[in-house]
């Protein structure tokens, strides 16, 4: 069941809805904040978050035969991608694990932390504004020309496809949601650089995601390498 809440400002949604897992809160609880003061992104980085943009976090309860833990990433972007899409002109597509770009700029981020036996799936989506200077292109649905967007009814749609989703990630597997996610994805063949956390820089082409959702990216080679973990640029 879906419930709703929000906070006009907090530290970070995601750090929230950890507390709220040990109080025993249940699966389909999503918390909205109106701005952040210490909002997270991948790999350690600040995620800003003024007013306007959409700043929220959700769980998920595992279950004994759900798929592998870290494949809810891939329903997190499918369920993004499916909101911001159809704002943007149908130019949207995912970048592994769980970014979304339009025209190669970013406009959305999810970051999973998990505590025991639940995954909190955090998602910050940029509605009215994004950061400028940064080292990347971003965007927002407004820059866009999506001028109507606001961020509570963003959360309520979000809701719903996440758990749309979420109902076919545990009733049928990964493998459509895998299969939805390249749809929508960066073209096979896109040149990529992979940092990956040991500081390792790898550079390639996108090749697929493998079954257990890992990026398989084709050296110059011809040898196919599978990439668990890493900052990801496309090139």
């Amino acid at each position: 069941m879906t419930e709703l809440r929000f906070v006009e400002e907090t530290g970070s949604t995601n750090a929230d809805m950890l507390a709220l897992v040990e109080q025993g809160v249940s699966e389909g609880c999503w918390l909205r904040a109106g701005r952040q003061t210490g909002g997270r992104g991948r790999m350690g980085r600040n995620w800003e978050s003024p007013d306007g943009n959409l700043y929220c976090s959700t769980l998920i309860r595992l279950r004994d035969g759900d798929p592998l833990p870290h494949t809810l990433a891939l329903v997190a972007a499918n369920a993004v991608h499916a909101l911001v899409a159809p704002l943007c002109g149908g130019q949207a597509r995912i970048k592994w694990p769980n970014d979304v770009l339009v025209d190669g700029a970013k406009i959305a981020g999810i970051l999973l932390e998990r505590a025991g036996d639940a995954i909190v799936a955090g998602i910050g989506i940029n509605v009215t504004g994004h950061p400028v200077g940064l080292d990347r292109p971003v965007t927002s649905l407004f820059a866009q020309g999506a001028l109507d967007a606001d961020a509570a009814s963003l959360q309520a749609r979000l809701a719903e496809l996440f758990a749309h989703w979420l109902a076919i990630w545990r009733a049928q597997g990964l493998e459509p949601v895998r299969t939805h996610w390249l749809l929508n994805a960066h073209p096979t063949g896109t040149p990529i650089r992979v940092v990956q956390p040991d500081g390792e820089t790898i550079e390639g082409a996108f090749d697929t995601l493998d079954r257990h959702g890992m990026l398989i990216l084709r050296l110059a080679n011809g040898e196919s390498r599978a990439i668990h973990a890493g900052d990801i640029l496309l090139i």
